[in-house]
């Protein structure tokens, strides 16, 4: 049952101890003559479609999607082991240029430093654009890419694109911009066209011994993949209606056999904020719970008892504090 709780009884006020934390890279598997494993930041402006790629090449969803400008706030890391080939796709935020404001610019310049950070330690670099499109928030991502780094354009959502007759010229001029590797029109959702990504990609990655086991999908936790189901849902549900400072910090991950027992606070910045997410007599907040259980369920393989609360807390965004203990990077 996914409930609010009465007044008075509020989820823990210290979510400081629940931070999200990396786990190790485990021990690599021992070297093979011939294998190939390399980093791939995969980068673009906000809404371009980097998390549906990612959740592509990987084959399974662990990069939350929405139409919410910048739904993917961390570093998530998906592998997708092909052959004698180990990709890692590094999902990054959207680098934010439209957000840089009162209540969310710390935020938005934490998004921002893991985006220049994630850039720098990879082999390779997945610059997303919208094929036939290049705006100004496009040229300021460009502007960030290292030069030493081979960097291949995706020119997504090409299916679109009405006349496919446009997109030459367009290449063209994309090519007087940046020296680009490789030039890829390709559509995230077409699995064709996923799938050809990854014999453009690995020429590029360097000649080593794999950094995960075969079967690893990403490095991330089940509590954090956790607390992005949820996220997913609040904005899905939520529409335009709640603003983008909010996020949702779980309290409570207890195993028990094949059961799951979580806890989340979903965080909010003003009291109406508040009951935009509870809804009348709680329905959207119910229908946040019960969607949210349902595909926790199908990507932890396991009953989920699932309970939410709604926290106010007013300028978190914009506080550095505040995004260290809700795991910020």
């Amino acid at each position: 049952m996914n409930t609010t709780p009465p007044p008075g009884d509020e989820a823990p006020d210290d979510p400081s101890s629940q931070a999200y934390e990396l786990p190790p890279i485990p021990s690599a598997p021992a070297a093979v003559e011939g294998q190939r494993c390399g980093l791939i930041a995969i980068v673009g402006r906000p809404n371009v479609g980097k998390s549906t790629l990612l959740n592509a090449l990987v084959g399974q969803k662990i990069s939350i999607t929405s139409r919410k400008a910048q739904t993917t706030r961390h570093r998530i890391t998906g592998i997708r082991t092909v052959g004698a080939t180990q990709f890692v796709f590094v999902d990054t935020p959207g680098f934010q240029t439209t957000h840089l404001k009162r209540h969310s610019g710390a935020m938005n310049k934490t998004l921002n430093r893991t985006v220049t950070a994630s850039v720098a330690d990879v082999d390779a670099v997945l610059f997303m654009v919208e094929a036939g499109r290049f705006g100004l928030d496009d040229a300021k991502v460009l502007a960030l890419l290292p030069p030493d780094k081979p960097v291949i354009l995706v020119a997504n959502k090409l299916d679109a694109v009405r006349r496919r007759t446009d997109i030459l010229p367009w290449l063209k001029s994309m090519q007087e911009r940046h020296a680009f590797a490789e030039y890829v029109p390709m559509s995230a959702t077409t699995a064709a066209d996923v799938e050809r990504l990854f014999a453009i990609v690995e020429p590029h990655l360097p000649e080593q011994p794999w950094f995960y086991e075969e079967d690893a999908l990403t490095d991330r936790s089940d509590r954090f993949l956790a607390s992005e189901i949820v996220r997913e849902k609040l904005f899905r549900l939520t529409g335009d209606e709640l603003p983008y400072s909010s996020t949702v910090v779980i309290e409570k991950f207890e195993e028990e056999g094949n059961l799951r027992r979580i806890a989340a606070t979903i965080v909010v910045e003003r009291d109406a904020h508040k009951g935009m997410v509870i809804g009348e007599g709680g329905e959207r907040l119910k229908r946040i719970g019960t969607e949210s259980r349902q595909e926790l369920e199908r990507l932890l393989d396991a009953k989920v008892f699932l309970e939410l609360w709604v926290k106010v807390r007013s300028g978190w965004a914009d506080d550095e504090a505040h995004l260290r203990s809700y795991g910020y990077e």
